[in-house]
């Protein structure tokens, strides 16, 4: 499910200093924080200066989801976005992402200039509001949610308020 952080983010994207101003953020320890989360899943994770508008690569990636490739688009998302600070607002940024997924380019670009995957996307920010969610990523399980990038154990103890067993073998998270 897509979810519409910071529409109002012009295309050319927004400073993390100028969208945090005022309201006590520590970016540096923000980072470190999720550096830190990133880290020890062994994920990678780069120095943001700036959000982007994600509306038309929310677009590009509904589509996505159909195609043969589309795991490997929003791995390649994730890469240019959390990693190289890409602006994923630009046609040109995407179509390469979509290119280096392996999916069909002309296709992407017929995706992003008919903005044919709009509909959806909207149906899916709907839904988010309809949830509550108020930021990303968010866990919903039976009704109930967890927001923001979180340790193993504490999915773990959502999946259990909501019923689920842990598995044998189940080793909390650990490789």
């Amino acid at each position: 499910m897509h979810f519409p952080l910071h529409p109002e983010t012009p295309a050319e994207g927004r400073a993390l200093e100028e969208l945090f101003r005022g309201r006590g953020v520590d970016l540096e320890a923000m980072y470190a924080r999720m550096k830190g989360l990133m880290d020890a899943e062994g994920l990678p994770y780069g120095r943001r200066t700036h959000t982007y508008n994600s509306r038309l690569a929310q677009e590009l990636g509904k589509w996505a989801d159909g195609q043969d490739g589309g795991e490997a688009f929003h791995e390649a998302m994730y890469r240019a976005y959390f990693v190289e600070a890409r602006n994923i607002a630009e046609e040109g940024v995407l179509v390469e992402i979509a290119q280096a997924a392996g999916l069909d380019v002309a296709a992407a670009r017929q995706v992003l200039h008919q903005r044919s995957h709009r509909e959806a996307v909207d149906a899916d920010w709907q839904k988010s509001r309809d949830y509550g969610v108020t930021g990303v990523p968010t866990f919903v399980a039976a009704r109930h949610g967890v927001v923001g990038a979180q340790p193993y154990e504490v999915l773990a103890q959502l999946l259990e308020q909501v019923g689920a067993k842990r598995r044998d073998g189940d080793n909390g998270g650990e490789a």
